[in-house]
């Protein structure tokens, strides 16, 4: 199917980036512009009830991912529902994280002095996670369902059989090389925590993101908050201590409308469509990609994946590829191609020939 109607940048190149950057819409583009014309012609009386339309946009997330709406909150990004989450947790948590992972989540976990470890990201990766929670026995996990760089996908059923084994485990989960690929009941799931930016593979454009709690992991943040009154302004009724916490101030109607834009796009289209042709067509890649012995051992391995790989290439292939206006990143020490549901077969075969050029 073409979906250069749509996304006309795919008439222009060979676009396997969406692992950076997400396509914006044509039609979310003229949604985009009637808000801003609204607000152009209409001032503040475009904008009379927005704390009804950010419950609309949480109503429509939880819908898609089956969370619960009084626990989903809207964010920037996904770094700043990290760093909120993390600042209503108690300080005696020791947290299991993986070495190389998103700079965003190890980061802000071990700069605020949380006793941490670490399993390095490689072969029998969840066997080696296993292992170091049975000794080290640490309260929190936190990790990227999906690595940045390997693409790497942590099994659902492993995390599900952790949580039977480790109940009390918290288990926060960066999903934003995740969310937009592929169905995820999010109630039940074993994830405690999962919290994505838009900007990637939901297409939802920048400045806008979501975290979505469990009641576990409800309870235990902010805990002093709760016996504390709330402001009683009249704008501000219906927040309570936590939506205080995670949505301070004024939030952009058109960053968040964007994301509900593009959350009707998603419904329309269907994940699980979605998840069908993504993972045919990262099957063919990483089958052609292992056949030219490309990817490492520990992608290899692995029966499932998700839709991004990177490859090992020469800095003469990676030149070949831009001079044949391949968008793709540099990333670790490989170069990462990524499929969404607007790449086709002829944007891989056009990737083989370049690769297969002498």
């Amino acid at each position: 199917m073409n979906h250069s109607d749509q996304f006309p940048v795919l008439d222009k190149c060979t676009y396997l980036n969406t692992a950076y950057s997400g396509l914006l819409s044509v039609n979310i583009a003229e949604w985009r512009r009637k808000h801003d014309e609204e607000f152009i012609n209409l001032g503040s009386e475009f904008r009379l009830n927005p704390s009804l339309f950010l419950r609309n946009v949480r109503e429509n997330l939880a819908s898609l991912f089956n969370g619960k709406p009084e626990n989903t909150f809207l964010v920037p990004n996904f770094s700043f529902g990290l760093n909120t989450f993390l600042n209503g947790l108690e300080g005696h948590h020791k947290f299991l994280l993986l070495s190389g992972d998103y700079p965003s989540i190890n980061y802000p976990i071990l700069s605020r002095g949380f006793d941490c470890e670490q399993v390095e990201i490689g072969t029998d990766l969840e066997e080696r996670i296993l292992e170091k929670i049975k000794i080290w026995k640490p309260t929190v996990f936190a990790f990227s369902l999906v690595q940045y760089i390997s693409g790497i996908k942590l099994n659902e059923l492993f995390l599900t059989k952790l949580k039977q084994e480790f109940p009390d485990l918290l288990l926060i989960a960066d999903c934003t090389q995740f969310c937009g690929t592929a169905t995820f009941d999010f109630e039940h799931s074993a994830i405690d925590v999962a919290i994505s930016s838009g900007y990637k593979w939901m297409l939802a454009g920048y400045g806008n993101g979501f975290v979505f709690l469990k009641d576990q992991a409800k309870n235990l943040i902010y805990k002093d908050r709760k016996t504390k009154s709330l402001p009683s302004e009249p704008f501000l009724n219906g927040k309570d201590h936590l939506l205080m916490c995670f949505e301070p101030g004024h939030l952009d109607t058109l960053n968040f409308g964007t994301l509900n834009q593009a959350i009707n796009h998603l419904k329309t289209i269907g994940l699980a469509v979605i998840e069908q042709e993504t993972q045919n067509l990262t099957e063919k890649a990483k089958d052609a990609f292992a056949e030219r012995g490309l990817l490492g051992k520990d992608v290899l391995e692995r029966k499932d994946h998700s839709t991004i790989l990177s490859l090992s290439l020469s800095p003469e292939q990676v030149k070949k590829i831009q001079e044949a206006n391949i968008i793709c990143s540099a990333r670790g020490a490989g170069t990462r191609f990524s499929f969404h549901y607007y790449n086709t077969e002829n944007d891989l075969n056009t990737l083989l020939e370049v690769l297969d050029h002498k």
